[in-house]
């Protein structure tokens, strides 16, 4: 740590010489926000030169300007018939060219006059047909919010309604929700989960496979989700992906303790319109285990690549291919000298992988003026395992634990956008998955001193969704969202038909009104329904086959308001009433999926469970303006659940109130530097647990509890601060960044739970994250 303050003094204080304006070329697409056509004509002014700089689309949509000094910079485009759009706060740096696509909406009223909006055009989802508890998340928020390190997951938490669900991953509990019931897509289609180190039936993990070089401008989805996302219960990241740089090549290269990032985009020819981008990433710490370094006694490994392909054609639409895939594990080993052996876990040999991949072919294709069809096959992938071996007293390793998983799935989608009129538009589709499934899962029963199998097959499964919904603008004021969402899995012939519907009336140009509903369902993990259970015969029986969907029904109503061009006021308040829940069939067990944060249950369930969630949401906002922003996110909630013990009891999740206080200054310390100071503080209800049964634990040498008393014990209230600390320099033709990211920056010891330590006989407490510093350095060309 002195070594990097050293470092940054030194970068600080040493003068710049003083040359030649830095520019950088600044070039886009206007098209039209449904059918995808490039616009012709539109006019893009860079606001507040001087002298006005502005320019108009080509034939094809197409702008440039080439000479942008770096800075921070607003646009404004206008077309007739359209919508005005401001696309503010772009960033423009001397080590890459900026490429904009900016979509506008057809005006329904069509007037000459002109209207002054907000600059805030941010706060609106890209998908115009989500109306209620969305929000776009851009790719400067996963680089600039403190502790975020380009992960999405982890720049949400500053959100309204989303809490960390385990600080020393990306893991969120979203309105009380499990993190269980988040979905991910990536470029319209599902995608399994993106995080290294993920465990089954899980949506979080330790680190983001995603690099923020490959990421879009993304929406964000918190409840009452448009009819196009299904099989989910909490929220949606509906990522999208850049293209790159068509005409130049560009490169990244980027180093620090959680790994060394390589970038490279470009065209493939100056005579083709494609390109490609491509990241890759190899772990730090596997880099210093291989050197010798010693790092503790399990050896971590982690890599990824990702990728963007994008291949125009003049007459067949284009095609892009894309992907992900990212491979993580760890090792540890005993040390065959109980001496050294102060907690239990000191004299297991355990190895843990977890891979992941998604590869796919997506065609998009303007059919008229009204009609844009997209149509993709993803073949993903994911393969968890852990094998656990403890070494007795004569250092022998003896079997205690085995899990292995595997899951390919090939996935088609295809959706269809139709403009009818400048008021109304239909957006329908079709996904189909077929999954295929090897599932593993050997232990040793303390209790009954045996090896058990629960889980032993291979399968396939297939489900089948359909949407539609049409967007209705009645007047300028008011519009209508309608459609419905379908989701069918073939194996026990569950069908889920769910309506969804939305309304947005803008009270004024700075105010509007919402109210969303939506009916939405989830399957359960397919260990759930793969379980099986030996009968006295020999024979197995599988008594969760034919289990029915997890459904809520969740209702929503905001208010938002733009108090001046750069600061807004959202107030959301919503009900989530959860019923045909998942839960085990046992008039005395209080378990429940609702509380799943992993897939594996192996115990008899029936879909007779309830749940609810409901609370109050309060977002102030202040969009980077003078090189300042600011969110304070504020949530009052309740979250419960009842499985057929009859009682109502709190979900682990129910923490009943969040804070989060996210910030950043940059100042313009001499010419080409910037320096960032960001800050991140979350105050949280701690989260709900249960009792362990001491006696049982002692006599069985593990830790058990008491289940009958679940969710009965509060922690104390979670208290966290981030701070991120960034030097930017631009030079001709690069741009450097050194930046410092600490998580919990006061080292505060949040409690996470307490447990039996075997080799002391003692009940011990575990504590959060402490300190993490995040030491990197970027250059960009």
């Amino acid at each position: 740590m002195s070594r990097f303050i050293l470092l940054l003094v030194f970068f600080l204080v040493t003068p710049l010489v003083h040359g030649q304006q830095l520019t950088q070329t600044v070039r886009g697409t206007v098209i039209d926000k449904v059918s995808k056509i490039g616009l012709p004509g539109a006019s893009v002014v860079l606001q507040n030169s001087d002298p006005l700089i502005g320019t108009t689309t080509d034939p094809d949509g197409n702008f440039r300007f080439s000479q942008v000094a770096i800075g921070t910079h607003t646009f404004r485009i206008s077309f007739v018939g359209y919508k005005e759009v401001t696309v503010a706060n772009v960033i423009v740096n001397s080590g890459k060219e900026v490429v904009l696509t900016v979509s506008i909406e057809e005006d329904v009223t069509q007037l000459n006059e002109i209207v002054v909006r907000p600059d805030a055009e941010k706060n609106k989802p890209l998908n115009e047909m989500a109306v209620v508890s969305t929000r776009t998340f851009s790719v400067e928020e996963t680089r600039k919010f403190a502790a975020a390190v380009n992960d999405p997951a982890r720049a949400a938490v500053s959100f309204a309604g989303v809490v960390t669900a385990d600080d020393g991953g990306n893991s969120i509990s979203i309105r009380g929700n499990s993190p269980f019931g988040l979905l991910w897509r990536m470029e319209g289609v599902d995608i399994p989960n993106p995080n290294h180190f993920a465990v089954v039936g899980s949506s979080g993990g330790g680190i983001s496979i995603l690099s923020s070089q490959l990421l879009a401008n993304s929406d964000f989805s918190t409840g009452a989700f448009a009819a196009e996302y299904g099989n989910a219960l909490a929220g949606v990241f509906d990522l999208n992906l850049r293209k790159g740089n068509n005409e130049k090549r560009e490169y990244t290269v980027q180093a620090g303790v959680l790994g060394i990032d390589l970038a490279a985009e470009g065209p493939f020819s100056k005579k083709y319109r494609g390109s490609y981008l491509i990241n890759y990433r190899y772990s730090t710490l596997s880099v210093l285990s291989q050197l010798g370094v010693n790092i503790g006694d399990a050896v971590t490994n982690f890599q990824d690549l990702s990728y963007n392909i994008y291949l125009p054609t003049n007459r067949f639409g284009n095609f892009s291919l894309f992907g992900f895939g990212g491979l993580s594990d760890q090792l540890q080993k005993a040390k065959k000298d109980s001496t050294q052996w102060e907690f239990d876990y000191q004299r297991f040999n355990s190895n843990y992988f977890s891979n992941t991949g998604a590869a796919g072919l997506k065609h998009a294709i303007t059919l008229n003026a009204a009609t844009y069809l997209q149509t993709a096959i993803v073949l993903s992938g994911t393969g968890n395992g852990y094998e656990e071996y403890r070494l007795d007293n004569s250092y022998s390793p003896q079997f205690n634990y085995l899990q292995k998983y595997s899951n390919r799935k090939v996935t088609v989608s295809s959706v269809l956008n139709h403009k009818f009129n400048a008021r109304s538009a239909l957006r329908s589709g079709v996904y189909v998955n077929q999954y295929t499934y090897t599932l593993n899962l050997r232990y040793r029963d303390a209790g009954l001193a045996v090896i058990v199998e629960p889980l032993d097959s291979k399968l396939h499964a297939t489900t089948a969704q359909a949407f539609s919904q049409l967007n209705y603008k009645m007047n300028e004021q008011l519009s209508l969202n309608a459609g419905a969402h379908v989701l069918y899995l073939t194996n026990n012939q569950t069908l889920s038909i769910e309506p969804r519907a939305s309304v947005k009336y803008e009270l004024s140009e700075q105010q509007s009104l919402s109210l969303g509903y939506g009916l939405h369902s989830q399957m359960q993990p397919v260990t759930v329904y793969e379980t099986r259970i030996e009968q006295p015969d020999g024979s197995f029986i599988q008594p969760n086959k034919n289990l029915g969907f997890n459904k809520a029904h969740h209702l929503v109503l905001g208010y938002d308001r733009a108090l001046t061009r750069h600061l807004r006021v959202k107030a959301e308040t919503y009900y989530q009433h959860l019923y045909n829940i998942a839960v085990r069939n046992d008039v005395n067990s209080p378990l429940s999926t609702l509380v799943f944060e992993q897939g594996f249950e192996t115990r008899t369930l029936v879909n007779k469970g309830f749940g609810r969630n409901y609370g109050l949401e309060l977002t102030l906002e202040q969009f980077l303006h003078n090189d300042f922003y600011f969110l304070l996110s504020t949530s009052l909630y309740n979250s419960n659940y009842k499985a057929l013990d009859n009682v109502w009891r709190n979900t682990r999740f129910n923490g009943r109130h969040a804070i989060s206080f996210t910030a950043g200054k940059e100042y313009n310390w001499k010419k080409g530097r910037v320096v960032g100071l960001n800050l991140r503080t979350l105050y949280t209800g701690g989260f709900w647990t249960t009792p362990i049964d001491i006696a049982r634990s002692i006599e069985l040498n593990e830790t058990r509890y008491i289940e009958t008393l679940a969710y009965t014990e509060q922690l104390p209230d979670y208290f966290r601060t981030d701070i991120r600390v960034s030097l930017k320099r631009n030079r001709p033709r690069a741009t450097s960044t050194l930046a410092l990211d600490l998580q919990n920056a006061t080292n505060r010891k949040n409690l996470g739970g307490q447990y039996f330590e075997p080799q002391s006989g003692e009940f011990k407490k575990w504590y959060m994250m402490p300190l993490l510093p995040v030491l990197s350095y970027k250059i960009e060309f």
